[in-house]
């Protein structure tokens, strides 16, 4: 901000810039999960096969997980403002080359592009907000930017669902398009340009193994279905450029001492394990969105708008459960918040376990509403346990590093349930198909419109199934990092 501001000047642009930085966390969240209610629109409208869907959350999170690391080093390269004003535009061309696509290639290769943009918003606007705030408000602005960012992500299904049903599909991207330019032009009059004397040294060959290692395995993932596993040349080019990325950036990690990651951070046990626990939680906060959506609106026939609604309480949950356990006693565990949300994250996908195609709607929202409200506890848990020990000056690395995990967990996670959902659909189709007998369908069914009639319902039937199951990966992913907590230590006295 500008120093020959008079205070009432510098204190509105000061909430300006508050506002604008909180803006772009949330919009840049509700972009990840806003096309979840609106993928039958998407489908239908770019012909895009059952087995790409996943792409749609998939391309971003990844393309978004890929570049923010980079973002300290470019802000001190070119300026923290040039970025944000670069990103922020390429983010407003990317929503309108989603609109334009025309195939499914086209709208995936537009959602990578504002993935990659939307990579640098939330961590310079984190700085913007530490750097406007005094210091003994900061922890208190970092739980706002948080609950801004959960906020947008869990928003977007409703705001999707909602637009989609009386708009268009293509109206939940221009709906970004206001929000977009308001940032722009906030921190474009506001906010003062900041870039490091030095050019900053930066391991970009540690990044580009890493890259490669995330990469490989998530195309590993996304194509492995439709290219029938390592039977084609292109997975198997996947699995190895994955398995040598990780190689390459383990032994970069071990041998050199400058890496985009620093090493102390893999020597603080709390951190390493709160980081697991918290990918672990990527990888059921948004894969539940993206199995609960469809389950309503394809299989049970609930219209986009109310598919949206419904998941509205498991977001105001979460964010409940967040700010109620935000800044608990001292006196308490950190260790028995775990131990409870966990113990609600489980009880609540166990429910989802036991949905049925003969229930009502409030058996999902009582379900979200436990399962959201759990995961809250352990994210706000998990952040305070990751940090108590750790060395102050590697928090903001840390902390990126940490977010970080929690979306590649939801976008490999969205992955694997897809990958389970259609290998158990074409299962339970062969099972149920094969126990159909002409002496009790009867012969009105062997016309060409009676067979696809009863094709169209085995499918139904199977995929109900299929759908049901996934839910058990994810309550499985929640057993297998609850013994996690054991190998946490309470933090010393002061830390």
């Amino acid at each position: 901000m500008n120093a020959a501001l008079d205070p009432a000047a510098e204190a509105t642009s000061r909430r300006l810039l508050v506002m604008a930085a909180l803006l772009a966390t949330f919009m840049q969240a509700m972009n990840i999960s806003i096309p979840n209610a609106a993928l039958l629109y998407i489908q239908g409208s770019l012909s895009m096969a059952d087995d790409e869907i996943g792409w749609v959350f998939t391309a971003y999170i990844a393309a978004a997980t890929i570049v923010m690391p980079m973002t300290a080093w470019l802000a001190g390269k070119f300026g923290r403002k040039t970025v944000f004003q670069v990103s922020i535009s390429i983010f407003i061309l990317a929503l309108f080359l989603d609109t334009l696509a025309t195939t499914p290639l086209q709208f995936v290769a537009a959602r990578i592009l504002q993935g990659a943009a939307s990579g640098t918003l939330a961590p310079i606007s984190m700085a913007i907000l530490l750097e406007v705030t005094p210091p003994q408000r900061q922890p208190r602005m970092g739980l706002v930017w948080t609950v801004a960012s959960l906020s947008g992500m869990l928003s977007g299904p409703s705001i999707g669902g909602w637009l989609s049903e009386f708009i268009s599909w293509q109206s939940i991207f221009y709906f970004s398009v206001p929000l977009a330019t308001f940032v722009a032009l906030t921190m474009g009059l506001y906010l003062t340009e900041k870039k490091a004397e030095k050019t900053p040294s930066f391991d970009f060959f540690g990044l580009a193994a890493f890259t490669m290692g995330i990469a490989g395995l998530q195309m590993l993932f996304d194509r492995g279905e439709r290219m029938d596993w390592f039977d084609s040349r292109e997975i198997w080019v996947d699995a190895i450029a994955s398995a040598l990325g990780f190689y390459l950036f383990i032994v970069h990690m071990l041998t050199k001492d400058q890496h985009f990651l620093d090493k102390a951070l893999f020597k603080d046990r709390n951190f390493v394990v709160s980081t697991l626990m918290y990918f672990a939680i990527g990888f059921i906060l948004l894969p539940t969105l993206a199995l609960t959506s469809p389950m309503l609106e394809e299989l049970l026939g609930y219209p986009a708008h109310t598919t949206g609604n419904i998941t509205i309480p498991r977001g105001m949950a979460l964010v409940c459960g967040l700010l109620l356990t935000a800044r608990p006693s001292p006196r308490i565990d950190n260790r028995l918040f775990l131990l409870g949300g966990l113990s609600l994250v489980i009880y609540g996908t166990w429910k989802m376990v036991r949905y049925s195609p003969l229930m009502y709607w409030d058996a999902v929202v009582w379900a979200g509403i436990v399962q959201g409200f759990g995961l809250g506890i352990v994210m706000a848990a998990l952040s305070r346990t990751a940090f108590s020990t750790l060395d102050p000056k590697l928090r903001p690395e840390g902390n990126a590093f940490f977010n970080m995990a929690r979306l590649y967990g939801s976008t490999l996670g969205i992955a694997i349930v897809q990958i389970f959902f259609f290998n158990n659909t074409q299962s339970m189709h062969l099972a149920l198909a094969k126990d159909l007998r002409p002496y009790v369908l009867g012969s009105s069914v062997f016309s060409v419109q009676g067979l696809a009639s009863l094709n169209d319902e085995v499918t139904g039937q199977a995929a109900i199934v299929g759908i049901f199951d996934q839910f058990k990966i994810l309550l499985v992913t929640a057993l297998v990092a609850s013994p996690l907590v054991l190998f946490l230590r309470k933090p010393r006295a002061g830390n």
